[in-house]
């Protein structure tokens, strides 16, 4: 099944009197269990196109539709309900609340969905080998340890796509590459599809497919 679609997706923005055009008509689709890289320079419209694969913005022209929702025309609300269900996010920096412990990061979770599952918790920290961390606090943590939290966090309510922006930008080489292998993993387990925006191009082995984005045209290149 697709997780995501695309279809003839477009964004513009106004600058003073000028239309720019972020994205040009794009169609675009994800299977479950596919990890797909997405490179390109700054500035070349892969930004525009995960908020829009996140249901953070709305196109301009055509439809997006998400775990087969149409996220394209609804009210922030309504859209942020779907987003919370369907779409996990992994950011450059791990954006973990510095004042929860690992494992207190997914018992929010618990708390917003007024449900408690303990055994799901401790299973989902051990396959990403942070179990042992779970009482201590983001700042005790590695970079790649953060990541690793990161990702459990994004998997952790069951969305049907992870949107991972950057997700190695700010480790070294060894740590890069053990986060999206770990991607790439939880991909094919978990039936998970999966997104990577990315600037290195060494982390892209590991992808099913591979995308470039440049100056707002989306193109396949593997």
């Amino acid at each position: 099944m697709k997780t995501l679609i695309f279809e003839n997706i477009s964004k513009t923005f106004q600058d003073g009197s000028q239309t720019i055009t972020a994205l040009k008509p794009t169609n675009f689709s994800i299977e479950e269990g596919e990890f797909v890289a997405i490179i390109g320079p700054s500035g070349s419209g892969k930004s525009t196109f995960l908020t829009l694969a996140g249901g953070l913005q709305t196109p301009t022209t055509g439809r997006v539709l998400i775990n087969q929702s149409d996220y394209s025309d609804l009210p922030e609300k309504k859209r942020a309900k779907l987003r919370y269900k369907d779409i996990g996010f992994v950011l450059q920096a791990s954006n973990l609340i510095p004042f929860l412990t690992v494992e207190k990061q997914l018992t929010l979770v618990d708390k917003v969905n007024k449900k408690a599952d303990p055994s799901k918790r401790n299973e989902l920290l051990s396959e990403l080998g942070v179990d042992h961390l779970k009482n201590k606090f983001p700042k005790d943590l590695s970079g790649g340890e953060r990541q690793r939290v990161a990702i459990a966090r994004a998997l952790y309510n069951d969305p049907a796509l992870i949107l991972a922006d950057e997700p190695t930008a700010s480790l070294d080489s060894n740590r890069a590459f053990e986060v999206v292998e770990l991607l790439a993993k939880e991909a094919k387990e978990r039936n998970k599809s999966i997104i990577m925006v990315t600037h290195d191009q060494r982390m892209i082995e590991k992808c099913d497919k591979v995308y470039e984005m440049k100056d707002g045209v989306l193109t396949q290149v593997r």
